[in-house]
């Protein structure tokens, strides 16, 4: 029998020790550390053929046309891809369990007519995958399922089939005869990834990863995973919700803050083309305590709506709750309120919600969230036809934001009458593009004297 031996791998960044230690050295996590066993002799590495070898190149000597993109026909996916899949990319999607990350490759898989694609699952039966495409609906016949966990088995089929795009799902569940540790583990997990990658750079074929996350919302396995791919995407939403956010962390061929949204249906994920219409709630008569405010997430420009309830402490601590937004940031404006503008709300309750399920850090929704703290504060509702983008400081002006002519034709759009801006932002704005009324405020006092 060959030889086996055991390393200690951290969970962290991955890093190898002969035995355990406390604190890893490279990325100084304390208890990381996990042993494996390894067995390297008696295992053969797949090796790619000298005919895909590379040769040094000059710069100006390579092919631009050789990275064009590839759209998948999903609108959000390429919006946070940054215009399509590029060849031999490889992506990474995280998210909860029952989020949708299967149904939405899948959908994909099959919309993307004339296209040989290869969906390899290990965690589900190929009469499970049947079902869901039944529910999605069929469009491509050349979506291959395979339901294989080996990577030398995998590598095997990709070389017969040659498609054009790999799903694999999940990237926890594949397994390499080269180390001999339980699927998921963390040398597992990097070792499977490494020739994933290998295939995907020598072919030039675009791979998508799905990756489990843990309890903390970090993506599972050693952190060098998510330096390996090109692409990191967080798939997120609220059960009590049927919108779901696809959101780019890392993306080396496009913007790294874009999202997608898209709404949970029976036959599988519908993308929301104007999300300011379904984030914005439709009323009939006015109510206090809601403000819209023109928010920026990436490049797409929505307004969402802000709801605050501010009321009297019933036993004598008052409370401070946010839903969606930063509960520290909350705490800082109402301070502000109270030291620069005497609105004295330290002895009342005050509880804020972005509706829609959203988890928003745009700064330039400051000023809606105040706007409808005393909107509520003081029982006067806000005209439906006015919203907020600006900035609070900790001393009471209002700053300016960025991409400010993006946020007023999104509110013009939509049938706004007026926008609330700063006065910093008058030079970078072009009003006559615009017929919405834009009102220019530097502190405080001056957005009161104006909405209310």
């Amino acid at each position: 029998m060959p030889k086996s031996k055991t390393a200690f791998f951290c969970r962290n960044c991955g890093a190898q020790s002969p035995k355990w230690i406390g604190r890893c050295p490279a990325c100084g996590e304390w208890n990381s550390y996990e042993e494996e066993v390894v067995k390297i002799e008696g295992k053969t590495v797949r090796r790619e053929d000298g005919k895909r070898s590379h040769q040094p190149v000059r710069v100006h000597e390579i092919r631009g046309d050789e990275g064009k993109r590839r759209s998948t026909l999903n609108g959000e996916l390429d919006r946070v891809l940054g215009g399509g899949l590029v060849p031999g990319s490889l992506i990474l999607v995280g998210g909860e369990p029952g989020i949708g990350k299967s149904t939405l490759l899948l959908q994909i898989a099959l919309q993307m007519k004339d296209q040989k694609i290869l969906y390899v699952t290990g965690e589900e039966s190929a009469l499970q995958i049947r079902m869901r495409a039944d529910r999605v609906g069929m469009k491509n016949q050349d979506c291959f399922i395979l339901t294989e966990t080996n990577t030398e088995v995998i590598l095997q089929h990709l070389d017969e089939i040659e498609p054009s795009l790999v799903i694999i799902d999940s990237i926890q569940t594949l397994q390499t005869d080269i180390i001999d540790s339980s699927a998921g583990s963390i040398s597992q997990i990097r070792e499977c990834a490494a020739e994933m990658q290998r295939y995907a750079k020598t072919t030039a074929v675009p791979v998508i990863l799905i990756g489990h996350i843990t309890k903390d919302g970090s993506l599972a396995g050693p952190k060098i995973l998510e330096h390996m791919v090109d692409t990191v995407l967080h798939f997120e939403g609220d059960r009590n919700y049927g919108y779901r956010i696809l959101r780019a962390v890392k993306n080396r061929f496009g913007p790294a803050s874009e999202l997608g949204i898209y709404e949970m249906h029976d036959n599988g994920l519908r993308e929301v083309k104007n999300p300011s219409e379904i984030l914005i709630s439709q009323r009939d008569e006015a109510v206090s305590g809601v403000a819209i405010a023109a928010s920026v997430e990436g490049l797409r420009p929505m307004l969402i709506e802000i709801q605050a309830l501010v009321s009297t402490a019933a036993y004598g601590t008052p409370q401070r709750s946010a839903t969606g937004f930063d509960v520290r940031r909350m705490n800082m404006l109402l301070a502000v309120l109270e030291k620069r503008s005497g609105f004295r709300l330290g002895a009342k309750d005050v509880f804020l919600n972005i509706a829609g399920g959203l988890k928003v850090d745009d700064p330039a929704i400051d000023l809606a969230v105040v706007a409808a703290i005393l909107s509520s504060n003081a029982d006067i509702s806000i005209d439906q036809k006015t919203c907020f983008a600006a900035e609070v400081g900790l001393s009471g002006e209002i700053r300016a934001v960025s991409r400010v002519e993006q946020r007023v034709a999104e509110a013009e759009k939509l049938g706004f009458e007026r926008i609330v801006v700063s006065k910093f932002n008058k030079k970078s704005l072009n009003q006559r593009k615009s017929t919405i009324g834009i009102v220019f405020t530097g502190s405080i006092s001056d957005v009161v004297k104006s909405i209310f």
